[in-house]
């Protein structure tokens, strides 16, 4: 073949070499398994944190936090949403076991614009001594118990996630149906590097907020770090689009689904739906009976209309692969 016309031939091919490797590079995110473990105890308590749902793997880098609406919504006409001290042993203050460290109350708010509000909250007094650094745009404070995430809505502001930074809980919810008001929280989770410190926690050494598009930078003490893309928040769902820093070890827990179970009617979770894989059949069983399960795809939530928090969400982990996602970094 003349050298010209082997040229042309390999110049007319390099398109779709290119292409092939583009499609083989994106291809290696793979779906990862996650093992789910269930640390729960008994309580008669309703108000106490008893459900720790333990989620563990190799090799994952990425994945998807959702607060879900309960399928039963449609079907309840009242929230129960008040506390229920009637089988604890405190009242609605601290807990009795815990540490009480003081810290002078305040509340700031860190952005206000068209789209969102972001406040941040210092308790009077909290379990933890811990007073995280955080940035919200140029902003800079920190100390705070509590940083709320509200979505302006036809003037209004409704609250959707909430991270306290001093331990790493989260709360998230979906903005709630108009005839429940400001909604309810429901379960809490936990997602980094899981140590134990009288009760599960996650130490964070700084948050930072990137207001456009909304995002929560999370640098933890232990080294690593997160980044908490907030993918939407609807009538329907709040979801969190997550990356982490580094791939996970088997060895320690990177996220842990916090709740309450007394019974199938009195618990803000009390069923465990999962895939094996994508391609599997769901399964679903009653909290009591999970021990452990490896799943792609799992659901902590309700079947069974509850009478403490009714309309509380679902959590659902899902998403889960060894590929790093490139988070946006404008301020």
């Amino acid at each position: 073949m003349p050298l010209q016309h082997a040229f042309l031939r390999t110049t007319a091919l390099l398109p779709v070499f290119i292409a092939t490797l583009l499609a083989a590079g994106h291809a290696t995110a793979a779906p990862v398994a996650a093992t789910i473990e269930n640390g729960t105890t008994t309580t008669a308590c309703a108000e106490e944190d008893n459900v720790s749902m333990v989620l563990r793997g190799d090799g994952i880098r990425h994945m998807r936090i959702e607060a879900l609406q309960p399928d039963y919504l449609d079907k309840i006409g009242n929230d129960v949403t008040a506390p229920d001290f009637s089988g604890c042993n405190f009242d609605g203050g601290a807990h009795p076991t815990d540490p009480a460290h003081r810290f002078k109350k305040r509340t700031v708010v860190l952005l206000d614009n068209a789209q969102w509000r972001i406040v941040g909250m210092t308790l009077p007094t909290f379990w933890r001594p811990q007073q995280v650094p955080v940035q919200v745009g140029q902003r800079s404070d920190r100390g705070f118990h509590l940083l709320q995430v509200f979505k302006k809505e036809n003037g209004k502001a409704l609250e959707a996630i909430v991270l306290y930074p001093s331990d790493g809980y989260w709360r998230l919810k979906p903005l709630p149906e108009a005839r429940f008001g400001d909604g309810v929280y429901g379960s809490s989770f936990l997602l980094g590097p899981v140590e134990q410190a009288g009760r599960p926690v996650v130490n964070i050494a700084s948050i930072r907020v990137v207001p456009k598009p909304l995002a929560i930078h999370l640098r933890f003490t232990n080294g690593g770090s997160a980044v908490a893309r907030v993918d939407e928040i609807s009538r329907a769902r709040t979801a969190l689009d997550v990356t982490l820093s580094k791939p996970t070890a088997n060895a320690q827990p990177f996220a842990v689904l916090r709740s309450m179970y007394v019974t199938a009617d009195n618990a803000d979770m009390s069923e465990v739906r999962w895939q094996e894989s994508p391609d599997a059949a769901p399964q679903a069983k009653p909290l009591p009976e999970v021990k452990s399960l490896r799943a792609t795809q799992v659901r902590f939530g309700r079947s069974l209309p509850s009478k403490h928090n009714t309309s509380a969400p679902d959590i659902e982990f899902s998403g889960f692969d060894n590929e790093a996602r490139q988070a946006a970094r404008h301020d």
